[in-house]
């Protein structure tokens, strides 16, 4: 599966998902925008790293989730609707049947997001995360113990260097641009 991150307007960005022999599958508007990279970029990161398999990508891989199919230019027929329904509820139950992936995901990339910023040789982006410290220990602190286990030195080290491939080409789109990248949980376990 490929993975679209596109730069759509002044503080906006889209989420396509691009999967063989499925629909394309869309958010626009994506939440969580920011200019060194869009919250969902970090989620595919942390997901991929720490293997959360059934989160918001693990889950748009098998056609569910949050994302929905993208309306198409050339036809809207009543079949379409019916198949943009199905997709609607085979997202709901999802989310439903795999809550605590998508929070473990959620945790996984605000802790993740907090590490890579206090990280960064930038003051600025230093002092950004130390105002997210606090918050962010308190979300590790309570996060069950085989949970904190998989944030060891070399997986956040991982995180680190996935996120700074990322961001740099995210930093580098202009408006209207977009950058693919690979959905594909890592064979190795963490």
């Amino acid at each position: 599966m490929k993975v679209e991150f596109k730069k759509v307007a002044d503080r906006r960005y889209a989420v396509r998902i691009l999967r063989d022999g499925g629909p394309v599958l869309e958010m626009n508007p994506a939440p969580g925008f920011d200019e060194l990279m869009p919250h969902d970029l970090c989620h595919l990161i942390v997901e991929q790293v720490l293997r959360i398999e059934n989160a918001i990508f693990g889950q748009a891989a098998k056609g569910a989730g949050t994302f929905q199919i993208q309306p198409s230019e050339s036809s809207n027929t009543r079949n379409d609707s019916r198949r943009r329904r199905k997709v609607r509820r085979k997202g709901k139950d999802s989310v439903r049947r795999h809550h605590e992936d998508y929070l473990r995901s959620e945790r996984a990339a605000y802790v993740c997001w907090q590490h890579w910023l206090a990280e960064s040789s930038e003051a600025a982006l230093k002092d950004r995360a130390a105002g997210m410290r606090k918050n962010a220990d308190s979300v590790f602190d309570q996060m069950p113990a085989a949970e904190r286990a998989l944030y060891t030195k070399e997986n956040l080290e991982r995180v680190g260097r996935r996120m700074d491939e990322l961001s740099a080409r995210w930093q580098s789109l202009k408006t209207g641009e977009s950058m693919t990248v690979d959905w594909q949980l890592p064979d190795e376990a963490v």
